[in-house]
């Protein structure tokens, strides 16, 4: 180790395995209230124009959505489009991937437009695995139940069951495709329990299972016959006939020139706020996740939901300092690994959903039992070492190689020493409001994954946000394609952004004298601002 790291450790407390004391339900609600970032009121303002105006959200989303369009001056559009297709899809990940997949298999043709390359996202970032109702006993009754029960009972039930009845089906079908599920000693699936779960019903791929889900899924699409642009994010969506969407501008960042596609429909599958930095938590989101898609489509009129509702996911590493975000996987606590704070005390059960491990850990924090770290933070320790004790030694290599190759690179040890754990933003719960087909208030303007809203209440449990990934993808495409096919045909002199401009209109109304800035703004701005 490091001499850093070393004098850091040297310092730990004797651990005292003792189960902390359960949770009351009314225990647990004013734990939430008290600690939660969604709870607190600082750092939040209210929307005040719009579809959600009146919603009162972290300050960044309002800024986001209340901005102004990068495409400056008359927006006159070119007398021909770039493109011409049945479906443009906006974004590389999982969700876009799933939905490219599917509609070009109806005989759709298909675009699909991602701000870097195909697979970068948060999806490939994905550890722990997926939840889906497989194993003997269970049932999707079973998994909606605690679903429900983990988003507070605040989720959309039809959206719900679609994701809870499907699952088992789109495992089967990423099976097929051929995933590299973990299997146990008789070959079938291993299943796992994830906090807030009454079940085993998590299937992974050691701790990398978003990425072997990207490397077999970017290769078939890659393969299919889809006209792929990387490199090119979308900036702004088009207006059609009747209000309905008619295509994007993308911005090619190489050329650094906007290309203009008319689409009978468009998928929205941009991802989440991470990058954001909401409150000035890290993240573990990927570079690119900037809420693009939610900006764009609230112009147009789109209503969110659950907008102020976001995943801190509890353990985050916050030493040392240059890994500051990156997400140990839920699925350790699930394996046997125990949280103690500076008294070398448990203080919560680590099974907990995750909005409750995370206000346990501030709370220790604010209230001086969080452990200081050299560069003014504090955290709490997450003991993986307890799983090589409890299970046998070499678990923890076997079993989750990507995070102690990634410790370890950092003189930490996993296997030997606790990691310093502080809760990350991890996840957007809400987003734009949709149908189970990925419809929208607008339309022909359809969405998918992270950027949706209403499926996981204002909490998500683990494993979910990947099987909606590809319930919801596949859903999503297979309903682009037959929108498509029955879309009255309209001309490129009836597509606008007409709708952009009614919407500054509405800005210069309401924020009167104030400039506001523009948005996508694409990638976070980590440049060293000198005072």
């Amino acid at each position: 180790m490091s001499d850093l790291v070393d004098s850091f450790y040297a310092k730990m407390p004797e651990f005292d395995e003792t189960p902390p004391p359960g949770l009351s339900p009314e225990a647990r609600a004013t734990l939430l209230k008290s600690f939660y970032p969604d709870y607190r009121p600082e750092g939040k303002a209210t929307i005040r124009v719009g579809p959600n105006a009146g919603t009162v959200v972290p300050e960044e989303i309002a800024t986001l959505l209340e901005s102004r369009s990068r495409i400056e001056g008359t927006r006159a559009l070119p007398d021909h489009p770039d493109r011409d297709v049945d479906v443009l899809i906006v974004g590389g990940g999982g969700a876009g991937i799933t939905a490219a997949l599917h509609a070009s298999e109806q005989g759709a043709g298909v675009l699909l437009a991602t701000k870097l390359r195909v697979g970068d996202s948060n999806t490939v970032m994905a550890e722990g695995g997926i939840q889906s109702a497989l194993g003997e006993g269970d049932s999707p009754v079973d998994h909606f139940r605690d679903t429900f029960r983990g988003g507070h009972g605040a989720n959309d039930p039809a959206l719900l069951s679609v994701l809870v009845q499907e699952g088992p089906g789109m495992v089967e079908w990423l099976v097929s495709r051929g995933i590299l599920f973990d299997r146990d000693p008789q070959g079938n699936l291993s299943l796992r329990k994830g906090g807030g779960t009454s079940r085993p019903r998590l299937i992974s791929a050691k701790d990398y299972t978003g990425l072997e889900l990207i490397r077999v899924l970017k290769e078939d699409v890659v393969n299919a016959p889809v006209e792929i642009l990387e490199f090119s994010p979308a900036v702004e969506l088009l207006q059609g006939p009747g209000g309905a969407c008619a295509g994007a501008v993308l911005w090619d960042l190489d050329s650094r020139k906007y290309l203009y596609v008319k689409a009978k429909t468009v998928i929205l599958a941009t991802g989440g706020t991470g990058r954001l930095h909401l409150g000035g938590f890290a993240t573990s989101n990927h570079f690119g996740a900037t809420g693009d898609g939610l900006c764009m489509a609230y112009r147009m009129g789109a209503k969110l939901v659950h907008i102020d509702s976001f995943q801190y996911h509890p353990t985050g590493v916050i030493f040392p300092s240059e890994m500051a975000g990156m997400l140990i996987t839920e699925a350790v606590r699930g394996a046997g690994a125990r949280m103690y704070n500076r008294l070398g005390k448990r203080f919560v059960n680590e099974l907990e959903t995750r909005d409750v491990v995370a206000s346990a850990i501030i709370r220790e924090c604010s209230e001086g039992r969080g452990v200081p770290t050299p560069s003014g933070a504090s955290g709490v320790y997450l003991d993986l070492a307890s799983i090589d004790r409890e299970a046998g030694e070499g678990t923890v290599a076997k079993r989750f190689p990507n995070i102690v190759k990634l410790m370890t690179r950092h003189q930490v040890d996993p296997t030997r020493v606790p990691i310093l754990v502080y809760p990350t933003l991890h996840y957007q719960n809400g987003g734009l409001q949709t149908d189970p087909n990925g419809h929208t208030s607008i339309p022909n303007l359809l969405v998918a994954g992270e950027a949706s809203g209403g499926l996981h209440g204002t909490n998500r449990l683990m494993g979910n946000s990947l099987l909606e990934l590809f319930v919801f993808g596949r859903r999503a495409g297979l309903e682009a394609a037959k929108a498509s096919r029955e879309r009255a045909p309209f001309s490129w002199k009836e597509v606008s952004m007409a709708h952009v401009d009614h919407f500054e209109q509405l800005l210069a109304r309401e924020f009167e004298g104030a400039d506001r800035p523009m948005a996508p703004t694409l990638f976070p701005d980590y440049r060293r601002k000198d005072s």
